[in-house]
């Protein structure tokens, strides 16, 4: 899939307190040049939003081209790092072939691979309940909530 944006923002899963961010928009014909492919339904998803949802995909200001987004973005990775996408399958797989079709290394290691989705499969009224600080669809913010619900189902568990 062609990307419109990437970020990532460090935290501490224990106690959900987050730490220093990184955030790209990225120029969509980059990633078409690179084979990866506009799906006309999530298209169409991001023409239903709100207009501040909007602009995060239809504004071309400030894109930088895929593989310098990508670069810039393994540079925030130290290798131990974790990484939680809202379905490795989804989130991870998307910037995992993102970094193939570059023929960019990957930033992380594969074994240090977290989903979200299977976390949240273990209380899921937490998320449902945790209230949402930010604008919805924006990177940052999805980041910055997830590690909020994460943290506290975590703290469940243990």
């Amino acid at each position: 899939a062609a990307l419109v944006s990437i970020a990532a923002v460090r935290f501490d899963l224990t106690t959900g307190i987050v730490g220093d961010s990184v955030y790209f928009k990225i120029d969509k014909q980059s990633c078409i040049d690179f084979g990866l492919r506009v799906d006309a339904d999530t298209v169409d998803w991001w023409m239903r939003q709100n207009k501040e949802v909007q602009e995060q995909f239809l504004t071309t200001e400030d894109r930088v081209e895929l593989p310098q987004a990508l670069i810039d973005f393994h540079t925030f990775f130290e290798i131990e790092d974790y990484v939680w996408g809202n379905g490795i399958n989804f989130d991870c797989e998307i910037l995992r072939t993102a970094y193939e079709v570059t023929d960019l290394p990957l930033p992380w290691n594969h074994f240090n691979e977290r989903d979200v989705r299977t976390l949240v499969h273990f209380a899921p009224d937490v998320k449902k309940n945790e209230p949402f600080v930010g604008t919805k669809h924006h990177p940052i913010s999805d980041c910055k909530h997830q590690i909020k619900y994460c943290s506290k189902i975590y703290n469940i568990l243990q």
